[in-house]
């Protein structure tokens, strides 16, 4: 069946957003943005150059003054507005997702109620932050810290969930008093456009958020910009080496949320059919596009051939498809380049393992998109290339565990620590397990997605700093003690 056309009405004139001026051109020249599902073009935009950058820093600093002096009740006002506008156009927002990278209708729907739920949760703790009063000695002394913003964040979003990582990076850096740059990359510019749009009408003053999609060039400027007081920064260890190297320049403290090469643990004892919904989800999900999947399946040999088996039967009820039904699970990923390294690195382990399905491009209609078929590999070494190395695709890694030991060493044995998964009715063992395992977060007997409320980020390789809760909002405060004499 053909794809349909993607909605192009839905998408926002294409411009720069800096302060309340529209930039139709810029010096960074112009992106053909491409739709996943066809691979056909839907509009040019502008990219933010050097100039571009310069002129949104100095926009947010001249509104960072104010906008950390407006009162608690009404930034938290103001963060709940922006909130009811992306509910009331969530319609809208989840279509442009789906033309902006792919993402099926199925899922698409649901990402503007969330991040309008992290606007909520965040616009609660505007009115909490503030400071605390500490013990001091010898000499009789009142000790006050305060908690103050650091002024203009830069915020580099990821291709796979951009109006997702608004909410979890942009909202606390708001209700924490800051005023943000926002790069989105040029593979998908229209979402992080359109928020800014709603965050003007709801009432942010100009100049707090500031949209500036680029590639590399307005990465390095931004990242090498003076004015710039924290970088946050979303995205590959490979592209952080470089942020870091442009944030030594003026010291710039940065947070990294980067990815992982999550294991998913699932002991003879598991509920196997929720264990394999689950793996298999982290695989359709975005077409396994999130940092966060628990794509390294390691399961007790007792059930190993079981859940091989499960996996295969449970992809016979996967619909991979035109990501504007609303009946499809699964849709292309972003890009070409994307399919083509993603197929290479399965090419390359066929010869490291056993390709149970999958591993091809889709053909017929799905020729002229970039649509990969859910991918599972059995008996992969955990020290080959695939399971080592993110693949940032439908792409399971399947392979042996005998005893909790070798469950907890394999688990263990990448460079990466964003994320884990246990399955386990013996609650015992899962604690013993979950202590010992190198991760920032760690999901037991189920997943459903990341709420507001919990500090979310990776050890090792896959970064540091958290967003999410209380620790996401300290995330972009800094503390300043006050010591009186008495």
């Amino acid at each position: 069946m053909p794809m349909t056309p993607p909605p192009l009405d839905v998408l926002p004139d294409p411009a720069l957003l800096i302060g309340d001026r529209r930039l139709a051109s810029s010096s960074g020249g112009w992106h053909e943005h491409r739709y996943a599902a066809t691979g056909a073009a839907t509009r040019k935009f502008p990219l933010a150059g050097d100039a571009e950058i310069d002129s949104a820093v100095s926009a947010a600093r001249e509104a960072a003054p104010d906008w950390a002096a407006t009162p608690r009740d009404a930034r938290r006002t103001l963060l709940l507005r922006v909130a009811a506008l992306i509910r009331d156009n969530a319609d809208e927002l989840a279509r442009m997702t789906v033309v902006e990278n792919g993402t099926p209708m199925l899922l698409a729907a649901h990402t503007p109620n969330m991040v309008a739920d992290t606007f909520e949760y965040n616009a609660g703790w505007v009115d909490k932050i503030g400071g605390s009063v500490e013990p001091t000695w010898p000499a009789p002394a009142l000790d006050y810290t305060l908690e103050e913003p650091y002024g203009v964040v830069g915020v580099i979003i990821p291709w796979n969930g951009p109006l997702a990582s608004i909410g979890m990076v942009v909202a606390p850096a708001l209700a924490a008093g800051n005023c943000v740059v926002v790069k989105p990359p040029e593979l998908t510019p229209w979402t992080s456009i359109r928020f800014a749009e709603l965050a003007l009408q709801a009432g942010i003053p100009s100049g707090v958020i500031n949209i500036v999609p680029g590639a590399a060039r307005a990465g390095e400027a931004l990242t090498n910009h003076p004015g710039v007081d924290k970088l946050h920064f979303t995205g590959s260890g490979e592209t952080a080496r470089h942020v870091l190297s442009g944030a030594q320049r003026n010291l710039t403290p940065v947070c990294l949320e980067l990815g992982g090469k999550s294991a998913n643990l699932i002991f003879a004892d598991a509920d196997l059919p929720a264990a394999v919904a689950q793996a298999i989800g982290a695989i359709i999900q975005v077409s396994g596009q999130t940092c966060l999947s628990g794509t390294r399946v390691i399961v007790e040999d007792s059930v190993y051939d079981t859940v091989v088996d499960m996996a295969v039967d449970f992809l016979k009820h996967v619909t991979v498809g035109d990501p504007l039904d609303p009946q499809t699970h699964m849709g292309p990923v972003v890009s070409a380049a994307a399919a083509d390294r993603i197929l290479a690195m399965v090419d390359r382990a066929r010869h490291e393992c056993r390709l149970v399905i999958g591993g091809k491009r889709l053909s017929g209609h799905f020729a002229d998109g970039y649509f990969i078929p859910p991918t599972v590999l059995a008996d992969v070494d955990n020290d080959s290339y695939i399971a080592q190395n993110e693949v940032f695709g439908p792409v399971l890694s399947i392979l042996p565990f005998s005893g909790t030991a070798e469950a907890v060493r394999l688990a263990n044995s990448t460079k990466y620590g964003l994320a884990a998964y246990v399955w386990s009715k013996d609650l015992q063992r899962t604690h013993r397990v979950v202590a010992d395992l190198m991760a920032g977060n760690i999901w037991v007997n189920g997943y459903f997605g990341i709420p507001p409320s919990i500090p979310f980020g990776g050890v090792k390789a896959s970064g540091y700093g958290r967003i999410g809760g209380r620790e996401g909002v300290r995330e972009f405060t800094r503390p300043k003690n006050v010591w009186l004499a008495l």
